[in-house]
């Protein structure tokens, strides 16, 4: 039977100083406005950008910064504010039933470096799972983060929800793993990468729908949203809905829904024949003895 769901994706304001207190508990606060607009809107799932809490900038975690980036210093970021912020977003996740996505740097046992994370908070406030990114910038690689090392899934209603982060859009094979993991819908979550990173990513994110037949849904900051704005793109590699073009924090709901008659030929036809054609049916009609299949250089 076709499943379907409805699906909240979000931008919202990047804040880069894990310092500042306040702005974390801003971020908090949007977080929230967005969870409650998300549950009034239907949503099962709300879906946020890398770094919705805080997404610590290079330079103001150095600790040879501002000039120079060099090897970051994490006990400038305050941790317990960060708890906080986190453990009332899935205490609202709980009350409003709302699956909730959501990017925070998750902190790892010293002198080990934190993760680039998403936490999967589901409707009973509890975290199921995390997403740490694997494909790290050379920036994060070489000064802030400890790369993930694994895919991850979850189900919701019976759609299954893969999820990706920061510049994984430019890594096709992120995206070509999910498609094998029989995933319905990605979550990218993003901080973007200025102009014109940000609407290569949106591009991409369109692409990977389209080539693996799945839902991908965009989820990017509010700042970069001015130049590639979040949504969600359809299994046909069509935008279904876009937040703001204004630099706000914002949302917009769609239906996941495989009983979408433009649909039937993509999930039931174009996707399962992808496998097939990935998976050797090719072999047995390639003719290897002919001298003018062999021969490249004649007409």
């Amino acid at each position: 039977m076709p499943k379907r769901m409805r699906l909240s994706v979000a931008q919202t304001i990047l804040r880069e100083d894990p310092r500042n207190s306040d702005d974390l508990r801003e971020s908090g606060r949007d977080i929230g406005r967005l969870m409650r607009e998300a549950h009034d809107a239907g949503a099962r799932l709300i879906h946020f950008p890398e770094g919705a809490t805080c997404c610590p900038n290079k330079r103001v975690m150095s600790i040879d910064g501002p000039e120079t980036v060099g090897a970051s210093d994490w006990d400038r970021f305050e941790w317990d504010v960060l708890h906080r912020v986190l453990q009332e977003t899935a205490e609202l996740a709980r009350d409003l039933r709302l699956w909730t996505v959501l990017g925070a740097v998750h902190r790892l046992t010293e002198p080990n470096r934190p993760h680039n994370s998403l936490y999967v908070i589901s409707d009973t406030g509890k975290v199921v799972t995390r997403y740490d990114e694997r494909f790290l910038s050379n920036t994060k690689i070489s000064y802030m983060y400890t790369p993930g090392s694994a895919p991850t899934t979850f189900t919701i209603d019976g759609f299954r929800f893969g999820c990706s982060l920061g510049m994984e859009a430019h890594f096709p094979e992120v995206f070509g793993e999910y498609e094998r993991l029989d995933v319905d819908c990605v979550l990218l979550s993003t901080a973007g990468g200025g102009t014109p990173n940000t609407g290569a990513f949106a591009t991409e994110a369109q692409a990977h729908a389209l080539t693996n037949s799945y839902w991908v849904s965009f989820s990017v900051d509010a700042q970069e949203g001015m130049d590639a704005p979040a949504g969600v793109v359809s299994p046909r590699g069509e935008w279904l809905a876009r937040c703001p073009q204004n630099g706000t924090s914002s949302m917009v709901t769609v239906d996941l829904d495989e009983s979408e008659e433009d649909l039937a030929g993509v999930l039931l036809g174009s996707r399962p024949w992808r496998r097939t054609a990935r998976g050797g049916v090719y072999d047995p009609h390639i003719v290897r003895d002919d001298p003018r299949s062999a021969d490249r250089t004649i007409f």
